[in-house]
Order: C-alpha cells, then sequence, then structure tokens
C-alpha cells in the first residue's frame, strides 16, 4: 500500500479494485478474465442454451419439443449427472443438439484453485466423451462466475466458453406470465432489425432443462414458455443455432 495516499484515496482505489474483479468475474460480457462469447454473430442467429442437466424429468419432453420446431440447441450439462444418464446424454447429441461442458458437481470456479478447476473441467469431458464418444469444445461456468484461470483451464482443454446475452432467472418460481415476458427482449431485437440479418448481434439464451442440487427438478414452466416463444420466434425470421453455429462465418 502507498504510504502517501491519503486515507480516504486508499479507499476509493480499493473499491475500485473490488468492483473491476466483480465486473471481471460476473459480467458476461466482461473479457478480462478471458474471451467469452455472449452473443450470436448474426441478429437472425437465436442460440438457445440449457443448463443443469441431463434431466430425466423434463429433458426428453424437451427435445420433442424442440424437433417439432427444427431447432437445434446446446446443453451444458454436469459431469455427474452425464455419469448417471449416459443414455439421455447420448440421445440429446444423436438428435443434433451439441453437448457442451458445466462442470462435474456445479461449484463456483472463482473460488477454486487451478487444478481443482481442471479437475472439475477434465472429469465433465471424459463423462461427455463416454456417453457421446465426442469431447466437447464449448464450456459455460456455473453461475457465469470466473476468476483467472477458469477460461484459460477451459482452453487448455479444447474449449471455448460462453456466456449469454439474456437469462431470464427460470430456475426461479416466476409465474409463467412473467418468465414469458421476461424472454420478450429477443422477439423485440428481432423484430428491430432489418431482414438481410447480417447487420449487429444476436441473442444467446440461457435457460434451464434441469436443477443443479438433484436430478428430476421440475422445469415445467420452461418448457410452457418455450412452447408459447418457440413458435413466435421462428415467425419473426430467427434461425435456432447451437452456440458452435452462432459464431461461424455466416453462408454467403
Amino acid at each position: 500500500m502507498n504510504p502517501f495516499l491519503p486515507f480516504g484515496a486508499v479507499g476509493t482505489v480499493l473499491a475500485a479494485c473490488a468492483g473491476a474483479v466483480s465486473y471481471a468475474a460476473v459480467n458476461p460480457r466482461a473479457q478480462i478474465f478471458g474471451p467469452t462469447v455472449c452473443r450470436t454473430n448474426s441478429s437472425r442467429k437465436l442460440a438457445i442454451t440449457f443448463d443443469d442437466g441431463p434431466n430425466p424429468a423434463l429433458t426428453p419432453r424437451l427435445l420433442d419439443l424442440l424437433e417439432r420446431y427444427g431447432a437445434r440447441v446446446t446443453f451444458f450439462v454436469i459431469g455427474r449427472y452425464t455419469r448417471e444418464c449416459p443414455e439421455l446424454v447420448r440421445e440429446t447429441a444423436q438428435r443434433g443438439h451439441l453437448v457442451a461442458n458445466h462442470t462435474l458437481t456445479h461449484p463456483n470456479l472463482f473460488w477454486l484453485t487451478p487444478s481443482t478447476i481442471h479437475d472439475e473441467l477434465r472429469q465433465t469431458q471424459d463423462a461427455i466423451v463416454a456417453a457421446t464418444g465426442s469431447a466437447p469444445n464449448w464450456f459455460r461456468p456455473p453461475y457465469g462466475y470466473r476468476n483467472p484461470w477458469v477460461v484459460r483451464t477451459a482452453a487448455q482443454l479444447g474449449m471455448r466458453t460462453a456466456m449469454w446475452s439474456l437469462i431470464p432467472g427460470d430456475w426461479k418460481s416466476w409465474p409463467l406470465e412473467k418468465l414469458i415476458g421476461k424472454m420478450q427482449p429477443i422477439a423485440g431485437r428481432a423484430q428491430s432489425k432489418p431482414a438481410s440479418g447480417v447487420d449487429g448481434f444476436g441473442d444467446v439464451l440461457c435457460l434451464h432443462d434441469g436443477g443443479h442440487r438433484a436430478l428430476n427438478a421440475d422445469r415445467t414452466h420452461t418448457l410452457k414458455a418455450l412452447e408459447y416463444w418457440l413458435p413466435r420466434w421462428r415467425d419473426a425470421g430467427l434461425e435456432f443455432v447451437t452456440i458452435e453455429e452462432a459464431v461461424s462465418t455466416p453462408a454467403t
């Protein structure tokens, strides 16, 4: 600590440092702790993503709904659930969706050491490979929390880190109408963009098909909200893409 700084100035500096760390660790758009993806590269691309599965109570119904609308999405799965439900994860991949890494036990990675973070990610990689035959190329940190080693560790294991542009909080017990309303901005932004779809950026939506505390979480309201929005987003001209397709070069 600089002894020549006035006490008030020291407090201001410390507060600024704490604010910067908090922003870097939590804000989905922050790149301070490493590069992340939080938007698609076209206003007409919508990347729907799901965290905390697989969930035998909901994921099969969700797969059927997505198939009805030709929607390809990304599932960020928890490693310990993948070990318990490998057939469901395998089916998810076989039905054209992208399976990605959401750690083994869903800890807050901000407080963990590099070696522990590596172990959480590597064991989940192994579980996904055992279920699908392929190692995932994408990772999302639980709660979105990062420290200086999280994105770097994912990269060492061959993964890019994905965040989001919209997270409506579907793990909470909102009334269905409120959850539907929280997803309204996607349609609003789509309708405000030119039909060419090559300008600006599109949304990455973070939803949850499972619950990180236990299998068989009730996510029925998430399913019902999607039953409402999928046909409306389709009619608004949005293309449903995986997180990999979200950043791929648009066809010319």
